[in-house]
């Protein structure tokens, strides 16, 4: 099966479906664009909880930021309680017909004025709430688009206590306040539907990010279905970039980038958070949040560091790459190298502290992943970009100060 440019799917020995290059691919390379299914707000259901007052308004169709706020369209049938806001009258008449169907209009404002939801929950189960209003509403509006969600990968969260408490408390609230009207061909509204929909949503959802002031957030999450087959490495070769306030009409899409050249063969993966997590907090989050131990080439290497060493790496590991001394210089050149030329072993041994000097985000408290800028005539850029906040910086005075 052929995803993207230059990617198909083969089974990854220990990991299940993967995504593996059929080609060199070069650094910047786009290997995928990919459109969501659904989309969904982060945002409280209640507006009075609003953790910042100063938030940015997004629209609830496009999830652009409306500037200036002043120019934001209520939905004509929600306004009372001002939470939902789009940019343009095209954006309301096209969210009416699909994402923002009466019967979720009337749903969400019934549970934007439920109690037990919107202040003894915390804000992860109202954004729970608001997938699932998403998800049934995609049943409604276009069941083949729910058949393709309803295949993604999924755990069995009825495993979980927490993520089964959960889902009993939503398939119980949404029941009672606003059941919907019809499901796709084949499926019922059942609690098992509910489970089993919250667990797709907790392995395959995207966030479309925030950088406003250094302060890294969530605007809005989606599902797109090609890029949940990426699997996670704590050194991902390719990573993600959204331009969702682009004036572009797909600007909801996702562009998988390659961060560096690799070989045909290779297993293409992204990080499923910032990179710069110690190993210990990484290990928890990979276990709880998908259900796996990582066993990456760098976890491999990290595993084995004292909890000292730990501590001196949890707050970013450029400290160390400061500290180099010219041999240490000189292997990281020479790792450059045997990233690039694909030896396996070699890739082991890779000095990964390299990665977090020429593939980090250097701005504060960003954390982003940088990938040269799409080759152009078949040569590669010098310019690299972060996929969160956008900043670029120039390959060759990396390679100058390296």
């Amino acid at each position: 099966m052929w995803v993207g440019e230059g990617l198909k799917v083969e089974e990854i020995h220990g990991k299940g479906r993967g995504l593996v290059s059929s080609q060199p691919l070069k650094g910047g390379q786009v290997v995928l664009k990919d459109s969501p299914i659904l989309l969904y707000s982060t945002r409280p259901l209640n507006p009075q909880q609003q953790v910042h007052s100063t938030s940015a308004l997004y629209c609830d169709n496009c999830f652009r930021r409306i500037q200036p706020a002043s120019a934001a369209i209520p939905c004509p049938s929600c306004s009372h309680n001002n939470n939902h806001h789009f940019c343009s009258t095209n954006c309301l008449s096209v969210a009416a017909a699909s994402s923002h169907s009466p019967w979720v209009c009337q749903s969400l404002a019934r549970l934007s004025n439920y109690p037990d939801l919107t202040v003894h929950q915390p804000l992860e189960r109202q954004v729970q709430a608001r997938y699932l209003v998403a998800a049934y509403n995609l049943a409604i509006v276009n069941p083949s688009q729910f058949q393709i969600l309803m295949s993604l990968q999924s755990t069995h969260s009825g495993d979980d206590v927490a993520s089964a408490k959960a889902a009993v408390f939503l398939h119980s609230l949404i029941s009672t306040l606003c059941p919907p009207p019809t499901t796709a061909q084949g499926f019922a509204f059942t609690l098992e539907l509910t489970s089993s929909l919250l667990a797709r949503d907790k392995l395959n959802a995207f966030g479309l990010m925030e950088n406003i002031r250094g302060e890294r957030s969530v605007r809005a999450y989606g599902i797109y279905p090609r890029a949940s087959l990426f699997n996670h490495d704590c050194l991902p070769n390719a990573c993600r970039f959204d331009y969702v306030d682009s004036e572009s009409g797909s600007n909801t899409d996702i562009i998988i980038r390659m961060i560096h050249d690799v070989p045909q063969g290779r297993e293409i993966c992204l990080s499923y958070f910032p990179v710069n997590e110690s190993y210990s907090c990484r290990q928890k989050r990979l276990l709880e949040d998908y259900g796996f131990a990582c066993d990456c080439d760098r976890c491999k290497v990290e595993a084995n560091w004292s909890d000292s060493d730990q501590e001196e790496n949890d707050g970013g590991e450029t400290d160390q790459v400061e500290e180099m001394d010219e041999d240490q210089d000189e292997e990281m050149e020479a790792g450059e190298e045997d990233l690039h030329s694909g030896d396996d072993e070699a890739r082991e041994d890779f000095p990964h502290a390299y990665f977090f000097l020429r593939y980090m985000c250097n701005v504060e408290n960003c954390w982003g992943t940088m990938a040269p800028l799409p080759p152009s005539d078949g040569n590669s850029s010098n310019l690299l970009e972060c996929n969160v906040c956008g900043n670029l910086k120039n390959d060759e005075l990396l390679g100058a100060e390296c």
